[in-house]
């Protein structure tokens, strides 16, 4: 009885990576893809990837905003879904939609206005004047063109998420699949400019971008629609956005920590990476290469969380709260078990991927430590990440707004500002110190999912 309380048997594997591999291969290829567009603007100069990194750090805050608007929407689309109950999902659809409109207009206000300003707090450290100047220029004109990829995003986010919600992973990963192979092919055509297009350089990797987000949300909302039958959710749902009072009040008041929770630890980490790049210059294009691994090796444990998200949402949901227990207990397990590939995989390629990149060996070295520092930890934060998605399962998203962006953004984010201003601490192990603070939510997390405060039916009453 003992290993079967951590371990399931081959339905079990095989239902949580029906989940899981659909958004674990989405999300890796997708950034595998940005790696490979990071990698081919950084073949064009230092200045230019350093300039495409600190606006897609700026981007980022906007990203994770929507993804928590979606999230938080989400908790009940996937419980009505294990209910059975469609027009429940289909309030949780359009809630998503009115939410995320409302983040697209103050992301394009925030960007327009004070764009220049944000792109400046991350070139404040030791450098050359001259190439601060032009990585200012890079982003800029970068984060411009970003700005019309913003509506396809939000709408293939909104549609995507409750399709996953309704146990539909296939389709979004497909869509996914065809968007990185056109901006792979559009990056490669106009940041180097093949077959006689211009060579637009970080400008061309933004317009791939943008082209690659209107394919995927195309085929996303094409395929819902004309698979009305299979998506009954999506009857009706444009003709109005009536949801019902009571509903919408309490997915605001679930969804609203959770907006704010993705939003502020987004700033969190850029407040971190900004913290960093106090050192000197190089360290903006080191953490850059070394996220950028970082990214693609993460994808199993950020797979898995959605996962659990998922599974354990809809046990809760129909009632199953002994089983939703068991589920995530097996879940956190194997999610630690991926990490030991993948961390070693990430381990292994430290010291080989920063020489990819056409720039100085100084920073190929930084990149290469903090590499190597990522992957010891992997474990570290994928618990935490897993511990995350169970208490937002149940619908503890005030929990996890204190659980997750509180503690970035009053623990880790005041503890980078401090040591990189006030002491002399080399980047090396400033950066090590920041990153293993995760061990606290860790602990924390394991406490709280002990506890059992997570386990809660929110969809029970009708609206």
């Amino acid at each position: 009885m003992g290993l079967q309380r951590y371990f399931g048997d081959r339905r079990f594997y095989k239902t949580a990576l029906s989940v899981a591999l659909p958004i674990m291969i989405q999300n890796g290829i997708t950034n595998f893809v940005g790696m490979l567009d990071n990698i081919m603007v950084g073949r064009v100069g230092t200045v230019e990837m350093t300039g495409v990194s600190i606006a897609n750090t700026l981007l980022f805050v906007f990203n994770l905003a929507v993804f928590g608007a979606v999230s938080g929407a989400g908790i009940f689309g996937a419980q009505f879904f294990g209910k059975g109950d469609h027009a429940g999902v289909c309030h949780a659809f359009r809630f998503k939609l009115l939410e995320c409109a409302v983040l697209l207009g103050l992301g394009v206000l925030i960007f327009l206005g004070f764009g220049k300003e944000l792109l400046l707090l991350y070139l404040r450290g030791e450098g050359d004047q001259a190439h601060i100047q032009e990585s200012l220029r890079f982003g800029q004109s970068y984060l411009r063109i970003m700005l019309l990829g913003l509506p396809p995003f939000v709408l293939a986010q909104c549609y995507a998420g409750t399709l996953r919600e309704t146990g539909k992973t296939l389709p979004p990963m497909t869509a996914g699949l065809i968007a990185v192979g056109v901006n792979f092919v559009c990056n490669w055509l106009l940041i180097f400019g093949k077959l006689g297009l211009p060579r637009l350089g970080s400008d061309g990797a933004a317009i791939a971008t943008v082209i690659s987000r209107y394919v995927e949300a195309g085929i996303v909302m094409l395929w819902t629609h004309l698979r009305a039958g299979d998506n009954p959710f999506i009857r009706g749902a444009w003709r109005s956005f009536r949801i019902p009072g009571r509903l919408a009040g309490q997915i605001a008041r679930r969804g609203t920590p959770l907006i704010l929770n993705e939003t502020l630890w987004a700033l969190g980490q850029a407040l971190l990476l900004q913290s960093y790049s106090i050192r000197s210059y190089t360290v903006v294009s080191a953490t850059n290469i070394a996220f950028t691994l970082g990214n693609v090796c993460n994808v199993a444990f950020m797979a898995m969380g959605a996962a659990i998200g998922i599974l354990v949402g809809q046990l809760l949901g129909a009632g199953k709260t002994r089983e939703a227990v068991d589920t995530d207990r097996k879940l956190i397990v194997f999610t630690e078990l991926s990490c030991l590939v993948f961390g070693g995989l990430m381990a292994a390629l430290s010291g080989v991927f920063p020489n990819i990149y056409n720039t100085e060996p100084e920073i190929r070295g930084l990149a290469s430590k903090f590499i190597l520092i990522n992957a010891a930890l992997m474990p570290v934060h994928a618990y935490a990440n897993a511990a995350y998605f169970t208490l937002r399962s149940g619908g503890k998203t005030f929990v996890t707004f204190l659980f997750d962006s509180v503690f970035s953004c009053v623990v880790v984010a005041p503890t980078a500002y401090v040591l990189s201003r006030f002491t002399a601490m080399p980047i090396v192990p400033l950066f090590f110190c920041c990153q293993s603070l995760e061990l606290i939510k860790c602990a924390v997390g394991f406490l709280m999912i002990r506890s059992g405060v997570w386990i809660q039916n929110i969809v029970k009453d009708e609206y």
